[in-house]
């Protein structure tokens, strides 16, 4: 009779292929929960958000001027132009006309509103990256054009 040793541990042809059963199980996994997708449907959550507080802010302002919009608030359609977008609390081009539209009187006092929510893609320099028209009949529409995925916010009341 031979003499064995019991031998205990793995060998490492073991070792790899637990190894790579872990990998491709993770993969899978990350392939399945698609961060880049989860972290955009975030951020177009807090894009839908900060939509309505700023039109909400906005006809606060009015109900408490006797029905009178914000004059900075121009006719045209939302996110199509440059003079549409709402200016950032605080920022120097706020005091230029024509640039941004300035809606200091929302946050004025933080009576409305603290401060003007931005984008949280932060791609705007002065800007908020939330835009702010009216239409012929006087409603306002807020929206977020650098929404993902395709997604289009917007409000009209």
């Amino acid at each position: 009779m031979k003499n064995q040793k019991n031998r205990s541990g793995f060998t490492l042809l073991e070792i790899l292929l637990v190894v790579a059963a872990i990998s491709i199980l993770a993969g899978i996994v990350i392939i399945a929960i698609n961060p880049s997708k989860q972290l955009g449907d975030t951020r177009n959550a807090q894009r839908r958000a900060d939509v309505n507080t700023i039109l909400n802010a906005v006809y606060q302002v009015a109900l408490d001027n006797n029905g009178v919009l914000p004059s900075s608030i121009l006719l045209g359609t939302c996110g199509a132009s440059a003079t549409s977008e709402i200016c950032r609390t605080g920022a120097p081009s706020c005091t230029i006309p024509d640039v941004l539209v300035d809606l200091s009187s929302t946050t004025l006092n933080e009576k409305y509103i603290v401060a003007i929510p931005t984008d949280p893609s932060g791609a705007s320099t002065n800007g908020a990256g939330y835009s702010i028209v009216k239409n012929t009949n006087s409603r306002i529409t807020v929206c977020a054009p650098d929404a993902e995925q395709s997604a289009t916010i917007s409000i009209t009341r």
